[in-house]
C-alpha cells in the first residue's frame, strides 16, 4: 500500500519492492543505510566544492595546489576537458543521483525514514561541511570594503 501522509510503522518498503522490512532489526538496518547514505551525500557535496576550488579535497585549504587542478588554472588557458573538469563532473552526477535516491527514500512517507535522512544530512554537514562557511567568512573578513 502506498502512503500518501507520514505513518509511523517499522513495516516499509524503500525504493525497490525487495527493501521491506518486517521486523524490528530489519528496519533498523534500513535506517542506519538511510542516515549513512544522507551523510555520505553530504560528503560528496564537500568533495566537489573542494575540487571545483582547487584545493586538496582531502586535507588543506582551498589555496594549496591540488593534483587535479589544469595546468593553466588562472591564466585562462586549462584545457576544456581538463581532469579536475571530468571529476567534478562525475561527483556531480553521483551527488545528484544519490540526492534522488534520498528524496525518493522520503517520500515513502515513513517518518523514521525523514527522521534518518534529515539526521544523516545534519551530521554529515557538521562533520564535512561546515569548515566550508569559515573559509569564506574568513575571506570576506579580510575584505577592506568601506
Amino acid at each position: 500500500m502506498m502512503h500518501m501522509t507520514f505513518y509511523w510503522s517499522r513495516q516499509v518498503t524503500l525504493l525497490f519492492t525487495s527493501w521491506r522490512t518486517d521486523s524490528w532489526p530489519s528496519y533498523a538496518l534500513a535506517l542506519l543505510a538511510c542516515v549513512l547514505a544522507s551523510a555520505f551525500y553530504q560528503y560528496l557535496d564537500h568533495l566537489r566544492y573542494r575540487v571545483r576550488r582547487g584545493g586538496n579535497p582531502t586535507e588543506g585549504t582551498a589555496g594549496e595546489p591540488f593534483l587535479l587542478r589544469p595546468k593553466g588554472a588562472g591564466t585562462g588557458t586549462g584545457s576544456k576537458w581538463s581532469a579536475g573538469k571530468i571529476v567534478g563532473g562525475v561527483l556531480f552526477g553521483s551527488s545528484s543521483a544519490l540526492g534522488y535516491l534520498l528524496m525518493l527514500a522520503v517520500m515513502s512517507f515513513n517518518g523514521g525514514v525523514f527522521l534518518a535522512v534529515v539526521l544523516g544530512l545534519t551530521a554529515g554537514y557538521l562533520v564535512f561541511r561546515s569548515g566550508d562557511d569559515d573559509e569564506i567568512s574568513g575571506v570576506n573578513s579580510t575584505c577592506a570594503c568601506a
